[in-house]
């Protein structure tokens, strides 16, 4: 009798914390230290309450994300909660979540600026990227940083990285898999630097990044959307390296890029 006094009890509390919730937009989380999340609903009312009648507090653990019904709708990770481009890095650097992590050197999170307006973003990891763990240190790497020169830039005051972490085996193009595996990534680091402006840097970048296959030349000089943040395309610096003559078309395209730059920062656009 006792213990059905208290699956009642249970049950009905659950039910009042659900009735509170109702009046909220945001999501409620609960924290993912219990196996079983219902768990945390019969935890200390006055801290579940608290958390229910802030919805902007976010509890900073990995946990789950509960909808107004009980439903669970994502697993939350810890690098979800990453503040800083540091602390991200520190959380997914020893990332297993597709197979690529089996075969990396090194993880290629990024360098650059942690507050850059430009970013510029490759399509994965070489040899001398996987051995060093940093983004364009080759050759490829060399011409980037003559281009960015070029154009008024310098490579310390934007932010570089690729859409994979890791170096795919013998340089093949990424897999959709592992693109999507590592896209949340890519977006956690743009919500974090706030560009004003991407670049992408060759044909699979921009196809995996804007989901498209239309040709590069096409996707060339225009000003592109992903999520609210203006991007343009060009040649990767690799592709410049076995074809010279596009040198010229890329150089059109950073002055482009430079003058939409430009306006950006004054407010322009």
């Amino acid at each position: 009798m006792a213990d059905e006094r208290i699956e009642n009890i249970i049950e009905e509390f659950k039910d009042y914390l659900n009735n509170i919730g109702r009046f909220y937009k945001d999501s409620l989380y609960i924290s993912s230290d219990s196996n079983d999340p219902t768990e945390k609903l019969i935890q200390d009312s006055h801290e579940k309450t608290e958390t229910l009648t802030e919805p902007d507090k976010v509890t900073k653990k990995a946990g789950v994300e509960v909808d107004l019904f009980g439903n669970i709708t994502h697993v939350q990770e810890e690098w979800e909660f990453a503040e800083s481009l540091e602390q991200l890095n520190s959380l997914i650097c020893n990332c297993q979540k597709c197979a690529l992590g089996a075969t990396r050197t090194k993880f290629v999170f990024g360098v650059g600026n942690p507050n850059a307006d430009i970013v510029l973003i490759g399509e994965a990891p070489g040899a001398d990227e996987d051995a060093k763990g940093e983004p364009f240190v080759g050759r490829a790497g060399q011409l980037l940083n003559k281009i960015l020169e070029a154009s008024g830039f310098k490579r310390e005051e934007v932010f570089i990285c690729n859409i994979l972490k890791c170096r795919p085996p013998g340089n093949r193009n990424p897999l959709p898999e592992e693109v999507e595996k590592c896209r949340p990534y890519l977006e956690k680091q743009l919500g974090l630097i706030k560009p004003k402006l991407i670049l992408l840097l060759g044909r699979v970048a921009a196809e995996s990044l804007l989901k498209t296959k239309e040709p590069l030349n096409k996707m060339r000089g225009k000003v592109h959307d992903y999520k609210g943040y203006k991007v343009m395309i060009t040649f990767h610096p690799a592709a410049l390296l076995r074809n010279p003559q596009w040198k010229r078309p890329t150089w059109e395209d950073m002055k482009q890029f430079k003058i939409l730059y430009e306006e950006l920062k004054e407010g322009k656009k």
